[in-house]
């Protein structure tokens, strides 16, 4: 997902039972909340073929 300059928060309410399977899937995947989210949401985009292009990318496709 995004780096550290160009990330954006929000707040996210889920139910107890979600954020406890969350945070077993996150602890099974050594990572914290934010990054198994993180990670959940870039697979979601990536089956869907809906990945934003990045800068770097663009740029790189551009010069071809």
């Amino acid at each position: 997902m995004g780096k550290e300059g160009n990330t954006k928060n929000f707040v996210l309410r889920v139910d107890a039972a979600t954020m406890e399977a969350l945070e077993r899937w996150a602890g099974d995947e050594f990572r914290s909340i934010n990054g198994q989210l993180q990670w959940i949401i870039a697979e979601a985009l990536r089956r869907a073929g809906r990945t934003p292009e990045r800068k770097s990318e663009h740029a790189h496709t551009d010069e071809k």
